[in-house]
């Protein structure tokens, strides 16, 4: 929603304040066609040469962040919490009952209770990998906390990538509004015969490419570059919470030390309050009692 309301809000303002300032649309509006072709065709064909199928897919994808926001909520914080103490607990009662849920996690019914949590690959095969890693009897907890570690930098990395392409992209839409202008100024010197009112208007055609590669890159995908990087860090403390809290059961932490471990490395703003996860966990006992 907030994303809408600021696009409308830049496009108001900039338009706008160019007609409250006694500027006419009417040649913006006859050359914005051209000159879209011109900057946004160069923008798209230059963001197709410097990435792979994959990574045009994902900014697609990941553009959509911008109006939907983060992925997690509080809630799903708390669940996760859940989640983990089932695991934790079961793998110290009965560490061959926990294989199942983790070899089979789409059947399990332990992760069947978070279906949002099961849905995504990412969660579940970072709770699976580092509980299968402590059922190898690892010495040293540290080196489970330097995998995860390093494949917890690795997806941040990917999951980045849409922001740097849209970034590099808003880098050069400046650029392309020139190579417009300069289009527009060689066809008004074709025409340097015509009255001055005709030059006028064929130099002011040339300067709204200028413009508007300017607008796209600053009021347009600079933002989004940043917004889709604002989310990915955010539904990042996701999975850091899976870390805190697994390596904290790696070290032999009580279960209920290691799911508050996890709580109070939650942002603040998602941040299951400690009366709602201890009434989630005493629900989750009275179940299996």
């Amino acid at each position: 929603m907030f994303g809408i309301i600021g696009i409308v809000v830049i496009i108001v303002m900039v338009f706008g304040g160019f007609v409250a300032a006694g500027g006419k649309l009417a040649p913006i509006m006859e050359a914005l066609p051209f000159e879209m072709v011109i900057i946004g065709g160069a923008a798209v064909g230059a963001f197709l040469v410097s990435n792979d199928l994959a990574a045009v897919k994902q900014t697609l994808r990941d553009t959509g962040k911008v109006f939907k926001g983060p992925k997690w909520r509080s809630g799903d914080y708390r669940d996760l919490l859940c989640l983990l103490f089932e695991l934790i607990r079961l793998a110290r009662s009965n560490p061959v009952a926990l294989e199942e849920h983790i070899e089979n996690s789409h059947d399990s019914t332990l992760f069947g209770r978070y279906p949002k949590i099961q849905h995504d690959h990412e969660a579940v095969d970072l709770i699976c990998d580092t509980l299968r890693a402590a059922s190898m009897n690892y010495d040293d907890p540290h080196q489970v906390e330097e995998v995860i570690d390093k494949r917890m930098e690795a997806s941040q990395t990917h999951a980045l990538h849409s922001s740097h392409a849209l970034q590099a992209m808003a880098d050069a839409l400046p650029a392309l509004g020139i190579v417009a202008a300069v289009l527009g100024v060689i066809k008004t010197m074709g025409s340097i015969d015509q009255p001055p009112e005709v030059l006028g208007a064929m130099i002011g055609s040339a300067l709204v490419g200028t413009f508007l590669g300017v607008f796209l890159a600053y009021g347009i995908v600079g933002p989004f570059a940043t917004r889709v990087k604002a989310v990915v860090d955010e539904d990042g403390h996701f999975y850091h919470l899976i870390r805190e809290v697994l390596i904290a059961n790696l070290h032999k932490h009580p279960t209920n030390i290691c799911i508050e471990v996890g709580r109070q490395n939650t942002p603040h703003h998602l941040r299951p309050s400690f009366s709602d996860v201890e009434n989630a966990l005493r629900t989750l006992k009275q179940e299996a009692a």
